[in-house]
C-alpha cells in the first residue's frame, strides 16, 4: 500500500497569500470550494459565460470570473469540469494565462495521462482526488469529518507541489480521513476500471439482470424490484463499514451459505476474461477515444444519448420509481427529480 497521509502531515499555511481558482461550479466544484473557503483559503470560481451556475456561486458568497480571467488571477487553478471538455477548455482560457510556479490540479488524471493536456515544464501538476461524490465531500466536512483522497504529482516545478496539494487536501477536509499516495497513471487506469467493471456497469447490469430473471420467471415486478436492486445499499453500507467479512457476519447462515455456492456461479473466469479486456481498452486508450469521439462535436453523443434513453426505459426504472415514492422520507435529498 502507498503512504497515507493525514493533518498532522499537511500545512495549510502555504495556501496563505494564495488564490485559489475552481473551475467549474458542480458537484465537486461547489465542495471544493465552500470546504477551501471555510477553512480560510482565498478561492474564486472561474465559468464560461452565461453558465446557470453563475449567480449561484455568487450568491453563495464567491467572486466569480471567466475561467480565463480566474486562471489569470490565480496561483492555484483546480480544473473540476467534464472530461471530455477540459482538454479544449484548458488550451483556449488556462494555457494562455498559466504563469510559472502556478500549479495545475486535477480530481481525475483523464486528461493528462491521455495525452489531451500538456502543460508547460514550468508550472507543478497534482491531483487531489477525493473518494466520493461532491454532497459527500461537503457534508463530511462540515460534520467535522472527510472524505478519504488520492494524492499525486505529475510535475514538481516548484519543489513545493506535494506539500502544496496536501494542504489542499487538508483545505477540503480530505487530510481528515487520508490522502493516500498514487500516479496519475494508476488513478486514471483503476477509476475507469472500477466505474466500468464494478461500480456502475457491473453493479447496474447485474441488478437489472436479477430483476429481469425474477420478472421473465412469474414474480412480481415490486418483489423483483426490493430483492435486486433496493436492498443493494443495504449489503454495500455493511461492506462499507465492515468488509465482506462484516457483512457476512450480519446476514443470515442462509444468505451466507447462499453467497459462498452461488457468487463463483455468476461471476466466473468468463467475466474475469471480460474484465481483463475492459482494463487493456483502458489502457491502451482505446476507450478513451471511443468516449472522446462520440463526445465531440462530429459525434454529437449519438451513441451517449441513445445508451441513456435506452437505460432509462427498462422496466426496472418505472417499477423503482412506484415504490420510492411510497417511502415516507421520498423527496428527502433527491439527486434528481422524476
Amino acid at each position: 500500500m502507498g503512504k497515507i497521509y493525514y493533518q498532522e502531515d499537511c500545512n495549510l499555511s502555504l495556501l496563505q497569500g494564495k488564490t485559489i481558482a475552481i473551475i467549474g461550479y458542480g458537484s465537486q466544484g461547489h465542495a471544493h470550494a465552500k470546504n477551501l473557503k471555510d477553512s480560510g483559503c482565498d478561492v474564486i470560481i472561474g465559468l464560461y459565460e452565461g453558465s446557470s451556475s453563475w449567480a449561484k456561486a455568487e450568491a453563495e458568497g464567491f467572486n466569480v470570473y471567466t475561467s480565463a480571467e480566474a486562471a489569470k488571477k490565480a496561483d492555484i487553478i483546480m480544473i473540476l469540469i467534464n472530461d471530455e471538455k477540459q482538454a479544449a477548455m484548458y488550451k483556449e482560457n488556462i494555457a494562455p494565462n498559466l504563469e510559472p510556479g502556478n500549479m495545475l490540479m486535477f480530481v481525475h488524471g483523464f486528461n493528462i495521462n491521455f495525452g489531451l493536456i500538456v502543460p508547460p515544464a514550468d508550472v507543478d501538476v497534482t491531483m487531489i482526488a477525493p473518494k466520493g461524490p461532491g454532497h459527500t465531500v461537503r457534508s463530511e466536512y462540515l460534520a467535522g469529518k472527510g472524505v478519504p483522497c488520492l494524492i499525486a504529482v505529475e510535475q514538481n516545478a516548484t519543489g513545493q507541489a506535494q506539500d502544496l496539494a496536501l494542504a489542499y487536501a487538508l483545505g477540503i477536509g480530505g487530510a481528515r480521513a487520508g490522502v493516500l499516495e498514487t500516479d496519475f497513471k494508476t488513478e486514471t487506469e483503476t477509476d475507469l476500471f472500477g466505474e466500468q467493471a464494478v461500480l456502475c456497469g457491473g453493479v447496474c447490469a447485474l441488478m437489472q439482470a436479477g430483476y429481469e430473471t425474477l420478472v421473465e420467471a412469474g414474480y412480481d415486478p415490486a418483489n423483483a424490484y426490493f430483492e435486486c436492486i433496493h436492498e443493494m445499499k443495504l449489503i454495500v453500507d455493511l461492506i462499507y463499514q465492515s468488509g465482506f467479512a462484516g457483512m457476512r457476519y450480519s446476514v443470515s447462515n442462509t444468505a451466507e451459505f447462499g453467497d459462498y455456492v452461488t457468487g463463483p456461479k455468476i461471476i466466473t473466469e468468463d467475466t474475469k476474461k471480460a474484465m481483463r479486456k475492459v482494463l487493456a481498452d483502458i489502457q491502451d486508450g482505446t476507450f478513451a477515444n471511443q468516449f472522446l469521439v462520440d463526445m465531440s462535436a462530429a459525434g454529437g453523443q449519438a451513441h451517449f444519448k441513445a445508451m441513456r434513453k435506452k437505460a432509462a426505459a427498462h422496466p426496472s426504472e418505472a417499477v423503482g420509481e412506484a415504490i420510492r415514492s411510497l417511502y415516507s422520507w421520498n423527496g428527502e435529498d433527491k439527486l434528481i427529480n422524476n
